[in-house]
């Protein structure tokens, strides 16, 4: 599909979104005789830490900026005041890895077969969904490890505008508090874990409810019926191949916004740029891949949606470098810890994964859209 056939194919969606507006906020270069004082008042974070945490983080981020050949920059934020320990356990602590889970739970739906993707030298040079007005405001998942919910809830907004034409922001505590996860894939539920095809079951019997009418409040909660005012649907999900590129690409140019998996822990003081350095195999955390293109400096980019507010990384967004185009290939590892991102108890003690920071390993999309 060339550029001008997508750009046909969804001209009837409206206006392009507006540019997502962030605060005035200290940059990378900008943090010369920057103080605790100065971040406390900058980020009134949910974990302040102490001032020894945080100016061992802000040297280790003016150290990283300082390094000639990064093709990243790292910046102060609002985990600056924690340590790697507690940035792994407070925020990626709610997310465990799926792969274990039960075959017929993916079996609801097949992905499109293999022999009917067109090659990746036939698709559109580069791609931003933000750009056909599909794709709703950056969000924050707070002291929640709710990321799994947040990746759900915003493929599904993003699916359900492509097929209807209608962008809705639909509620994540409806999935956190509401959806059941008796495998403990991901962890326990709520909070404490789950995976997005849980949260896709749980969507496809009892609808999408608008934000406005069930509120995010950043605990698992009791599941309010009351709340529950479905405004669209899904008829299930899609799980793609793992760590296959081509099948990657040609669903995230075909479909739209897909929820993705990585290992998300390096990503603390992301600040700008392409993220290219290792970032290990231990995937801990659930986003969206909204698209991709190529850095004139830095090369081949996935454009990756986070849920740390739009005041993190670039607007909300991080680029990890993507290799599956270049004779290099996408690096692959073995999860010897599948548990800490998307396993289901009593599942495989290993998985491999694939791509920066594991990021093709586990994607997926609902389908069947449709608002009443």
């Amino acid at each position: 599909m060339t550029d001008a056939e997508l750009d046909a194919r969804f001209a009837d969606l409206g206006p392009l979104a507006p540019p997502e507006a962030v605060s005035a906020r200290t940059l990378w270069n900008q943090l010369e005789g920057y103080t605790y004082t100065q971040w406390l008042a900058e980020f009134s974070p949910e974990h302040p830490g102490t001032e020894a945490v945080f100016n061992a983080n802000l040297a280790s981020i003016r150290a990283h900026n300082g390094k000639k050949g990064e093709t990243y920059k790292q910046g102060v934020n609002k985990f600056t005041g924690m340590t790697p320990a507690e940035f792994k356990t407070k925020v990626l602590g709610g997310y465990k890895t799926k792969h274990g889970q039960a075959t017929a739970a993916r079996a609801l739906s097949a992905p499109a077969p293999l022999e009917t993707h067109v090659p990746v030298s036939a698709l559109p040079a580069s791609l931003d969904w933000r750009e056909k007005g599909v794709v709703t405001p950056v969000k924050d998942q707070g002291g929640c490890g709710g990321c799994w919910s947040f990746s759900a809830a915003e493929t599904g907004e993003s699916i359900v505008a492509i097929a209807t034409g209608k962008l809705m922001v639909f509620s994540e505590q409806q999935i956190l508090s509401c959806s059941t996860n008796p495998l403990q894939c991901g962890g326990t539920g709520g909070c404490s874990g789950a995976t997005q095809e849980i949260a896709f079951n749980y969507s496809r019997d009892a609808g999408y409810t608008l934000e406005k009418d069930y509120p995010y409040r950043g605990v698992t909660g009791k599941c309010i019926p009351a709340d529950i005012k479905p405004v669209a649907h899904i008829k299930g999900y899609v799980f793609l191949p793992p760590n296959n590129y081509t099948a990657l690409m040609n669903a995230v140019v075909t479909v739209g916004p897909i929820a993705v998996s990585g290992a998300a822990e390096p990503w603390q003081s992301y600040e700008s740029g392409v993220f290219s350095r290792g970032c290990g195999v231990d995937v801990d955390h659930a986003i969206v891949l909204v698209g991709y293109g190529t850095d004139p400096s830095e090369g081949d980019y996935w454009l990756i949606r986070n849920s740390w507010s739009a005041g993190w990384g670039e607007n909300g967004y991080i680029r990890l470098a993507r290799y599956g185009a270049t004779t290099k290939g996408e690096p692959c590892g073995v999860d010897k810890t599948p548990g800490d991102g998307d396993g289901c108890k009593g599942g495989p003690p290993t998985e491999e994964v694939c791509g920066i920071c594991g990021i093709m390993s586990d994607s997926s999309y609902p389908i069947g859209a449709s608002v009443p």
